[in-house]
């Protein structure tokens, strides 16, 4: 990064708002430079329910125009990344005394409806007496319905957004903190510090995606201003073994309006959240509260024959959303709608990012790139695959085959894992490789050396836990000695690198 370098773009947050704009605007022919002083979606989009979704309780608060950009978005990024999002069939069942079956059907019918659905399966009714239910649900809840969203490994999506944005000439720089910025009248001036240290970049136009630290970066932009537009509220997740079989995901009614999800994750697991809690303080380092922990537990208990405990819980995580302060009164309904700020007084731009969702990324992108005016260009994100994407959503499960019967000698489920992970980018990691011998290392379960060593030359990963806990999720399927190989893996790599 020279000092003398002037970008037509400078990203702060290297989270899924900042990586696809950079990635649109590099696209564009930008010269885009994005810094995240941490790893790629380490905080709020690393810690999603992880649902590409038209947002069903959103209709209830009438933001008719959220849930259709959102039911559209579904099915382009369906279509643009197939391998880290696939449809999830959700079965929502009728509790008494709650929203009646009315209210369920007409919004399930605006919900099939006001997207433009093409590739996802209608809703409809079901039985709960019938199995696979009728074991699994409280005896008293005998009917429901069935809708479709999908689900999205949600620090991936990050992770490709910022691939493709460095393969359109993007510079995307983790472990790079932003510490000052100052404004000149056709330019700022960015003080950054990295490992190697402290330099300045410049840039004719700052875009300030920094999350839950969006004020606080707006006032080293604009000091002496006050900045108060951003509400946090902390949602938390608890992981259990399996609590039910197949593929399907449950949505509960709480008695207190608010849903949660119980959903299968990483094939041996279940997921559950989320939390909406008033936040303050650090962003960086939070985790799930016992009252929390309890509170998920009681409300998968009101539904569920098989009572579970925080203690029966083998992993949870927790991130702040970063909205825009609607005021509302209530925070599960403040607006998960994405909000702007253009301030370009006395010099150079700088647009900041409040709110937002995962499933809206991309229109957000495109938005704040035409709120900016100063890059040119066609919007082109719509169609154009994600790294590895370029296969038909409906021609996964052939892809998966055809990979299973180029590599025989490298376990089916690990195929799987790989394809879901990588896509059509498999290959750059199996390669030419004829038995698991060539692949090096063996770290456990189905990682072997050539995974990280792909994953440190092309997805920007620098420790162990970015490989095992945002690039994947193995750290909830290898056991300590296989994570301490890692960790020795990637400790080598800096004694060699030094």
């Amino acid at each position: 990064m020279k000092e003398t370098n002037l970008y037509d773009l400078l990203v702060i947050g290297g989270g899924i708002n900042g990586a696809g704009i950079a990635r649109d605007a590099a696209g564009r022919g930008a010269k885009v430079l994005l810094v995240e002083k941490d790893d790629l979606a380490q905080h709020t989009s690393s810690s999603s329910t992880k649902l590409v979704h038209g947002g069903l309780r959103y209709l209830e608060h009438y933001e008719f125009r959220l849930v259709r950009e959102s039911l559209i978005e579904r099915e382009r990024l369906l279509a643009i990344a197939p391998h880290i999002i696939w449809p999830l069939r959700f079965v929502l069942p009728h509790d008494k005394g709650l929203r009646p079956k009315w209210m369920l059907r007409l919004g399930l019918f605006l919900y099939d409806h006001i997207g433009g659905r093409k590739l996802l399966p209608p809703s409809q009714s079901v039985d709960l007496t019938q199995p696979p239910h009728d074991t699994v649900l409280e005896d008293r809840l005998t009917s429901g319905f069935e809708y479709s969203d999908c689900w999205v490994e949600d620090a991936r999506l990050v992770v490709l957004n910022c691939m493709d944005a460095r393969e359109h000439g993007a510079d995307i720089r983790t472990h790079t903190e932003c510490t000052g910025l100052e404004r000149r009248a056709d330019r700022w001036v960015a003080t950054v510090q990295d490992l190697a240290g402290t330099r300045q970049v410049e840039a004719r136009t700052v875009v300030n995606a920094a999350g839950p630290w969006v004020d606080a970066l707006l006032g080293k932009a604009i000091p002496g201003k006050e900045h108060g537009n951003l509400r946090l509220v902390k949602g938390s997740h608890l992981i259990f073994p399996s609590l039910f079989e197949g593929d399907h995901a449950y949505i509960f009614q709480n008695k207190d309006n608010r849903i949660i999800f119980a959903i299968p994750y990483e094939r041996e697991f279940t997921l559950v959240g989320t939390t909406d809690k008033a936040f303050s303080g650090d962003a960086g380092g939070i985790a799930i509260s016992n009252e929390e922990a309890a509170y998920l537990c009681k409300a998968v208990n009101e539904y569920l024959r098989r009572d579970v405990t925080p203690d029966d819980a083998v992993w949870s995580y927790a991130g702040v959303r970063p909205l825009y302060d609607d005021k509302s009164s209530n925070d599960s309904t403040v607006t998960r709608d994405y909000v702007f700020e253009l301030d370009k007084d006395g010099g150079a731009p700088i647009l900041s990012i409040f709110g937002g969702k995962i499933t809206t990324y991309r229109k957000l992108a495109e938005h704040a790139i035409e709120k900016l005016g100063s890059i040119g260009g066609q919007g082109w994100t719509a169609s154009e695959p994600l790294p590895g994407g370029d296969i038909d959503p409906q021609e996964f499960d052939q892809f998966v085959a055809d990979q299973r019967e180029r590599y025989p000698w490298f376990p089916a489920s690990g195929v799987l894992r790989l394809a879901r992970a990588y896509g059509t980018r498999l290959g750059r990691i199996l390669g030419e490789a004829q038995r698991l011998d060539d692949l090096g290392e063996h770290l456990g379960g189905d990682l072997y050396a050539a995974e990280l060593a792909y994953l440190v030359r092309e997805e920007f990963v620098t420790g162990a836990d970015d490989a095992l806990w945002r690039r994947s999720k193995l750290g909830l399927h290898l056991d300590d000695a296989a994570q301490s190989r890692i960790s020795q893996w990637f400790g080598s790599r800096v004694s060699v690198d030094a």
